[in-house]
């Protein structure tokens, strides 16, 4: 079977396969997803709604072309009629859920019952999901110190970046986006100048930043105010929090830009940590040598166990995920 053969087939191909095969053989549901990263968090997803009778295999969109990202994915299977019980595309909700059905590709996403979203804003924003991101610090460092509590900090930077969050999801609700694009509103919410020792400075600092910005807005835009408060009001309604804004800011920026540059910091803290434990409590040089070279074949690149991280499944927005699948097995 040729590559362009295989792109072409659609869920009654998948359906007839099925069909063909024994009684007793597993039912096979193909899921296509944007990147590879996603097949990893899909694949995570999808595990725990295996069986005797069902499995899931996770894919790209094309084999031909090696096209990914989720444009490729709708294009490629929400034309026509290609998606349906045995065929699924899983995506990034980006802001297509917070859109409400205002653009084509949000209606895509949010009607298709054969397309899944994350509802943070992508896989990243669930990697550095706050609650979790201590024990992806012991993963790196195989120290259990807890010096930083990422909780109480997230929770404090995403109440100083919601006010500035409504205007960004306000501007790409009504298309007037490039007068304040996200480009622009992650510059203002990058936290620059972080120290484990003293994180609230950085708070005011991102406070101050945002407070700016919203000024220069309300002078730009002094009618809207109403709209606003609606949108505010609205994405309340879908789930946003002051305290949880950073799940719905883009995903690669707090992944890169935000959180990285913090674990790097308690990181290696929490490494001089276990190193300055091993250098006073060796008896000679060489057992210090042996010991050291030991730890610090143990340690862990940051980005690498923040992709792995999987500690994020209590979150309540990935059991909203979990049970749009659950749903949709159920019906199907």
């Amino acid at each position: 079977m040729s590559y362009r053969l295989r792109d072409n087939l659609n869920s009654r191909y998948f359906e007839a396969a099925n069909a063909l095969t024994s009684k007793k053989a597993r039912r096979r549901i193909v899921a296509y997803v944007e990147s590879y990263d996603d097949i990893y968090f899909w694949r995570t997803v999808l595990s725990e709604f295996e069986n005797d009778k069902r499995y899931f295999e996770v894919m790209l969109p094309s084999k031909s072309n090696l096209t990914r990202g989720k444009k490729s994915v709708l294009m490629n299977f929400l034309e026509g009629e290609p998606l349906g019980r045995d065929m699924i595309a899983c995506v990034d909700a980006d802001y297509d859920y917070l859109l409400q059905g205002r653009t084509n590709q949000s209606k895509k996403v949010l009607e298709s019952p054969y397309v899944f979203h994350t509802y943070v804003y992508a896989i990243e924003n669930y990697q550095c999901y706050a609650p979790s991101l201590h024990n992806v610090c012991v993963s790196i460092t195989l120290n259990d110190h807890r010096i930083f509590d990422f909780r109480q900090y997230f929770q404090l930077y995403s109440e100083a970046v919601f006010p500035l969050f409504v205007w960004s999801v306000m501007f790409y609700r009504n298309g007037n986006y490039p007068k304040f694009s996200m480009t622009d509103f992650n510059r203002v919410i990058d936290p620059g100048g972080f120290s484990v020792q003293n994180p609230l400075t950085s708070i005011e600092k991102l406070k101050h930043k945002v407070r700016t910005r919203i000024h220069e807005l309300q002078r730009q835009f002094p009618d809207a105010k109403e709209e606003y408060l609606a949108t505010k009001d609205d994405i309340l309604r879908l789930g946003v929090t002051p305290q949880t804004t950073y799940l719905y800011i883009q995903g690669h920026h707090l992944f890169d830009t935000v959180v990285t540059p913090i674990l790097s910091k308690v990181c290696n803290l929490l490494r001089q940590e276990r190193q300055n434990e091993i250098y006073h409590a060796s008896a000679h040089k060489t057992q210090k040598q042996n010991e050291m070279s030991c730890y610090e074949n143990s340690v862990q690149d940051i980005k690498v166990m923040l992709k792995k991280n999987s500690g994020y499944m209590m979150c309540e927005q990935f059991r909203r995920v979990q049970e749009d699948i659950r749903t949709y097995l159920d019906e199907s």
